[in-house]
Order: structure tokens, then C-alpha cells, then sequence
């Protein structure tokens, strides 16, 4: 059995995949690297073969049709052999020494018998144009280098959340917490690092710099302008969250400082929603964020309550063009969190 099993999904990225496979290929035989093309029309298939052919016992491609990142992201699971997962966007990489210690780490807990729910560590933003890079460190949230568990969980500053380019999970505690994400949306990495929560018992931080996050296309998802064409997902998103919450708020109240991280991270998700809204300065979705808030409104009181007086209260500050200035407050809170190009 392999120790790791990453998933590359894939779409149309013949011209940077390879370099996010060779970075990954350092980890040899205790690796398993699932290539999954989704329905690519480039050369994406080809190249994905190729690999698999030259390194059958580490590289295996995967091919089916169109389902968007989730969707990779779920077939990447299904296939998964290795005792923990990862997934690794085709236009990031990561770095060998980082690499080296997280294999290691992990084979330790192995050879104890110890069961690590979550592993955690850094990923950096490398932005084109930038010469210096942001990193987001986790130090000042949890002990370093030691198995910890959610009581022992420092503050969390806004906009300082997990990410999927931060966690590695044991994959049968994926598998067993039913993780499906949606298919052809967007967005669905907050899910991903959002949904087994409950189930995450222990957990362990290395401070090192292993995931290096690529910005700078101009079709990324998480371009400013994009995000705001592509709201309607956005939106989705935070709506199979609300309800995730409110369908599993007794598990997740069962630890004060689970459910005081998943809250934030609720209440970041739809700020953003809210923000980007506001900042696409259009009737229509102004219109949409009220249709948001009922949603929630209909989905818990209690909920929509603390929402909306917190998203109001620190975030934004409405009604009036001289309330959505404050807006902007709310506005860097989410650049630092998905660090727009």
C-alpha cells in the first residue's frame, strides 16, 4: 500500500502540467500520483500517458469526461490506495525538502501505529510579477510539530483559514465522511477543507513550505473579474455549506473551538459572496445577495441572526454609497484569503 496518494486534476494543462508531476515524482515509491484528465481537448490525455508509462509502479492517468475541479477531485478519491491524500492543482507544484519531511513525518505515524487524521502545513503564493512571495504560515494557530487536537488550537485571525493547498487528510477518513464534492463548479476547494471537519480528531503542523499556489493567469478562478462573472457558483458553494452546517451543527457543536472555526469560516465564505456582490456594483446582485440571506434565513434563524449582524457589523456597513466604502475593509479581508491576480 502507498503511504500518499496525490490527485492532479486536470483540464486543457499540457503546458504546466509537467512541471507540477515532475515536482511530485521526488517522492518515489511511497507515492501514488493520480493524473485525472477531465475531458481535456489539448494534449493534456497524451501527456498524462506518457508519464504513467515511463513510471507505472508511481504516475496512473485517468481519463473521463467533463465534470469540472470537483469532480477530478472525487474520481482522484475513488482511486485513491494510499494510506493519506492530497490534491495538487496541475499549475502549482511543490518544494522536494518541504516534500522529504512530510513523507517522513507521515511514515513515522505509520510505523507507530499512530492514526493522524489532518496533517497541516504552509503553501505560498507565488504571484507573477512578484519577487517576494507570500507565505501562509499556521504557527501562531497550532503547535508545531506535535499530534495535537481542537482543544489545543490557538486563535485564528480572519482571513488565516485552511486551504486545500495546506492539508493532507487520512483518505479513509474522506472516504468514510461520504466527501463528494459537486460537479462542474467552482470553488468547491472550501468544501473540501470544510466538510470533514467534524470527523478530524488529531491533528499535526509542520512549518514548512511544501504547496507553491500559482497566481497569475488570466482565467484562474480566483481572478478578481472572474469571480465576479462566475458569482452564481460562488454562491452555490456557500449555500451547500450553510446547509452542511446547519444538517450537521449538533457533531460539529460537540467542540467549542471546531465550531468556532467552522463559523468563522462560514462567515468568511459569505462575506466574500456578499463583498464581491457589492463590488460588482450591479442591481441584479445586490438582488442576489438578499436571495442569499434568506436562504439562510430559511435554513436557520439562529444562523442567518449571527450572520448577518456580524457580516454587517464588521465586514460591511450598509445601506448608502458611503457605507460600501467600509466595504472595502471586508473586501482586503478576502484578498488576503484568496489573494485575487
Amino acid at each position: 500500500m502507498k503511504l500518499l496518494s496525490i490527485a492532479i486534476p486536470c483540464y486543457n494543462s499540457q503546458d504546466y502540467m509537467s512541471k507540477c508531476i515532475e515536482s511530485l515524482l521526488v517522492g518515489g515509491e511511497d507515492v501514488e500520483i493520480l493524473v485525472v484528465d477531465d475531458g481535456s481537448t489539448d494534449n493534456t490525455a497524451k501527456i498524462a500517458d506518457e508519464y504513467a508509462a515511463k513510471y507505472p509502479t508511481i504516475v496512473k492517468a485517468i481519463h473521463k469526461v467533463n465534470g469540472g475541479h470537483g469532480s477530478a477531485v472525487n474520481t482522484g478519491l475513488e482511486n485513491a490506495t494510499g494510506l493519506y491524500f492530497k490534491v495538487v492543482d496541475s499549475d502549482d507544484w511543490v518544494k522536494e525538502i518541504a516534500y522529504r519531511k512530510i513523507l517522513t513525518t507521515l511514515s513515522d505515524f505509520v510505523a507507530d501505529g499512530q492514526k493522524l487524521d489532518l496533517l497541516i502545513s504552509n503553501f505560498v503564493y507565488n504571484k507573477e510579477g512578484e519577487h517576494r512571495h507570500k507565505v501562509m504560515r499556521y504557527n501562531k494557530m497550532f503547535p508545531i510539530e506535535e499530534v495535537f487536537t481542537w482543544d489545543d488550537v490557538k486563535r485564528i485571525r480572519i482571513g488565516h483559514y485552511l486551504l486545500m493547498h495546506s492539508v493532507i487528510f487520512r483518505t479513509k477518513l474522506l472516504k468514510d465522511c461520504g466527501l463528494k464534492l459537486p460537479e462542474h463548479t467552482f470553488y468547491v476547494d472550501n468544501i473540501y477543507v470544510f466538510n470533514p471537519l467534524p470527523f478530524v480528531k488529531t491533528m499535526y503542523y509542520l512549518d514548512v513550505n511544501f504547496y507553491y499556489y500559482y497566481i497569475g493567469r488570466a482565467d484562474q478562478s480566483v481572478n478578481q473579474n472572474i469571480m465576479i462573472s462566475r458569482l452564481d457558483q460562488q454562491v452555490k458553494v456557500n449555500k451547500l455549506m450553510v446547509d452542511y452546517y446547519v444538517e450537521n451543527i449538533g457533531m460539529i457543536k460537540s467542540n467549542y473551538k471546531r465550531y468556532h472555526y467552522m463559523f468563522n469560516y462560514l462567515e468568511i465564505i459569505t462575506a466574500i459572496s456578499t463583498i464581491l456582490m457589492i463590488a460588482s456594483g450591479t442591481k441584479e446582485n445586490l438582488e442576489k445577495r438578499k436571495e442569499l440571506m434568506n436562504y439562510i434565513k430559511s435554513k436557520s434563524l439562529l444562523l442567518y441572526m449571527k450572520l448577518r449582524y456580524r457580516i454587517e457589523g464588521v465586514f460591511i456597513y450598509l445601506p448608502g454609497k458611503g457605507g460600501r466604502k467600509i466595504t472595502l475593509t471586508g473586501y482586503k479581508i478576502a484578498q488576503r484569503l484568496y489573494n485575487f491576480n
